[in-house]
């Protein structure tokens, strides 16, 4: 790997890329400050207070890249980009780093992740490895995995982190047979559950499912193994997982809406209708989609 470039060196690389109106993005810095001087609200600010609307912004950020809204794109990524000029503006009031130094971490660890951009390296690196080498603890395979993350996107890096030390399956049929393995094993686990739920109460088992959070902990144990299987198999099919649930989400809210719709269209009563007639409309509208 080549030795590191200094700062300087790497801006005068990238100077060809530069664009008319980059600087714009240093104005985010001095409206911060701009602010935090006149504004008793933003005066009184810390990286703490500030964490739950860093978290809320990236999320709506996600939220409108994936509705295709580049306007309300725009407006987000500027609600997110005030949120981390003000990071920066309160390391500097603290004495801790300054933009400059922001700048040229990212530019030191995309320099040292490209090889075959900066040096002379034939192909991309094996980035795992790369980040590996990096970490504070090189001998937690999971440090600095955020416990922050959603579920999925955890389960999915986790596996990926193991991956990365060979400890994976061979190809998609072993993420798959466990995912059946898994499901046999809720399958007998929530059995088991109704069945001492009616043996409790002295009554045969309801057909409607116990609310959630009242699942045994025995169910609960096998839920977790089969959606970890699940993502196993997710990531060995390319898909993220939580883009994939997400799309099925919207899928099924957008068909539900318009069951609904054909339903009332027809004077069906849907809210009482069973499940048969309602099944024949959830059909036809997946025919037509």
């Amino acid at each position: 790997m080549p030795e590191p470039t200094a700062a300087a060196d790497l801006e005068r690389f990238h100077a060809d890329e530069a664009r008319e109106g980059d600087d714009a993005l240093a104005r985010a810095l001095a409206l911060v400050r701009f602010l935090r001087i006149r504004c008793p609200w933003d005066a009184k600010q810390t990286p703490q207070t500030l964490r739950p609307y860093l978290l809320e912004e990236a999320h709506e950020v996600a939220d409108a890249i994936r509705a295709g809204d580049d306007r309300d794109l725009s407006g987000e990524l500027g609600d997110l980009l005030l949120n981390v000029a003000f990071q920066i503006v309160l390391a500097e009031e603290r004495g801790a780093f300054a933009a400059a130094d922001v700048v040229e971490a990212l530019e030191a660890k995309m320099e040292a992740r490209h090889p075959h951009v900066y040096g002379d390296a034939d192909a991309p690196p094996d980035w795992e490895s790369l980040k590996a080498a990096e970490r504070e603890s090189p001998d937690d395979p999971f440090d600095g995995v955020s416990a922050g993350l959603d579920p999925l996107s955890r389960a999915a890096r986790v596996q990926e982190r193991m991956a990365g030390f060979g400890f994976d399956w061979a190809d998609l049929a072993g993420p798959m047979e466990k995912v059946r393995e898994e499901t046999a094993e809720l399958e007998q686990a929530a059995a088991e559950a109704a069945e001492a739920a009616a043996g409790a109460s002295g009554s045969p088992g309801s057909a409607a499912p116990p609310r959630i959070g009242e699942a045994s902990p025995e169910v609960v144990e096998e839920v977790g193994d089969l959606l970890f299987a699940v993502v196993n198999a997710s990531r060995w099919a390319g898909a993220h997982p939580a883009n994939a649930l997400l799309g099925a989400v919207e899928k099924f809210e957008r068909r539900c809406r318009r069951m609904i719709q054909l339903a009332e269209s027809r004077g069906l009563e849907w809210k009482g209708a069973d499940l048969a007639t309602l099944d024949a409309v959830w059909e036809e509208v997946k025919a037509d989609e």
